[in-house]
């Protein structure tokens, strides 16, 4: 396991430079384009595919880097470029998480590899948690997967809301009830494979930002899936029940994993480097527009009001970086994350993607209100990093339960 380091080695910044590349030629040209037009970037995703960054190679690649940088070095390089169309390339990484943190070795590869596709037939995958009256609280959850015992089936029914990629995905991964009465601990994942019958999408949502990213609700009508899609396998999900019985029976004792939760925990220092790179996206772009816009004789950088809220801006996206960058050490290293470390990177990198947004606007003055420059854009994309995969609230309240034991 690789030792905690700020410096990156020759193939990360081959890596690094590459990505950057990718995103100042193809994404950024294209971002005000898809914003417009609220659709999915196909032709976007299909070109990181030729190349190799949209594949499932490319991303156990940085998965398995040693020292855990690999994973928020992409995200912030690929979303310093446009937020939108970079959800649209990694959104199907959530699901794939989802199936790597719960399933069987044969499940892994039998299903990853049919998320991505391949470079002439791109596909998408989602993962269907939240809905319409379950968000951060899982344990309200209402969609239902029950077992047939006579054609070894599970049958699922329920409406999922907020899933990127929902209803366009050829692999969706759902998250469902199994036993109603262990509240969050009754949960499952399942795989519903391509064109499975009764899989719908719902709403498609019109949003704030991130717009050239789908998100739609995902509703399901007795949609049979064989029984090889529960991820894990029954055989470790009646081991998991049967304890869950057994703790509740006893009156609590140790926490029993939930699925859904597991991903969200995997992914939390990932969403923190997403927001990291859209505020230093805005940075740059305020910085630069402070250099050269002249006001009173001299460029803006010299007046102090603007120059200080530049040098807060840069302390902050390092300040966040370092966080993320712990936080995902941490988690390849295998070393607990005792203080919800994870937590604190996507909390405070999500603050300071919003407030670093808006500092920008404000430099740039009325032109940054204004769809001639990126900054506008930038700051509708960054509200939604506090609010997916966990709100800042549902962060604060993790790292104060765990600063609290």
């Amino acid at each position: 396991m690789g030792e905690f380091t700020l410096d990156l080695n020759d193939d990360q910044k081959q890596v690094r430079d590459w990505l950057h590349g990718f995103a100042a030629d193809v994404m950024r040209p294209a971002a005000a384009e898809w914003d417009e037009r609220e659709e999915t970037p196909w032709p976007i995703i299909q070109e990181a595919a030729k190349i190799g960054i949209y594949s499932l190679d490319f991303y156990a690649q940085q998965f398995f880097d040693p020292t855990g940088l690999g994973i928020p070095m992409a995200m912030e390089e690929l979303f310093w470029g446009d937020a939108g169309i970079a959800l649209s390339i990694v959104g199907t990484g959530l699901a794939a998480v989802g199936v790597l943190a719960n399933g069987t070795e044969e499940q892994i590869g039998t299903w990853v590899p049919q998320m991505y596709g391949d470079a002439n037939d791109v596909k998408v995958a989602a993962f269907c948690s939240s809905e319409p009256d379950a968000g951060s609280d899982v344990a309200s959850m209402r969609t239902r997967a029950v077992y047939d015992e006579a054609t070894g089936e599970w049958v699922l029914n329920g409406t999922k809301t907020w899933a990127t990629n929902g209803g366009i995905a050829n692999v969706h991964v759902v998250v469902a009830v199994v036993d109603p009465e262990l509240g969050s601990k009754g949960h499952a994942s399942f795989i519903v494979p391509p064109n499975t019958p009764g899989l719908s999408q719902g709403q498609k949502f019109q949003k704030h930002g991130i717009r050239a990213s789908h998100t739609a609700e995902v509703v399901l009508e007795d949609v049979r899936v064989p029984g090889h899609c529960l991820l894990g396998g029954k055989e470790k999900l009646d081991e998991r029940l049967a304890r869950a019985r057994e703790k509740a029976r006893a009156g609590g004792g140790e926490r029993v994993k939930n699925a859904a939760m597991a991903t969200f925990e995997a992914s939390r220092p990932a969403v923190g480097a997403m927001a990291v790179g859209t505020a230093r996206a805005a940075y740059e772009v305020a910085l630069d527009y402070a250099k050269t816009r002249v006001q009173f004789g001299r460029p803006i950088i010299e007046n102090q009001g603007v120059a200080f809220q530049l040098a807060d801006m840069a302390t902050q996206i390092d300040a966040a970086r370092l966080l993320v960058w712990r936080a995902s050490w941490m988690a390849t290293a295998g070393k607990p994350f005792t203080a919800a470390e994870g937590s604190m990177s996507k909390l405070y990198a999500s603050e300071v993607a919003k407030k670093v947004t808006a500092q920008a606007i404000q430099i740039l003055g009325g032109n940054g209100y204004t769809r001639e420059y990126p900054v506008e854009r930038m700051h509708r994309d960054a509200a939604i990093y506090t609010i997916f995969e966990g709100t800042s609230e549902i962060q604060r309240m993790v790292i104060s339960r765990a600063i609290a034991k």
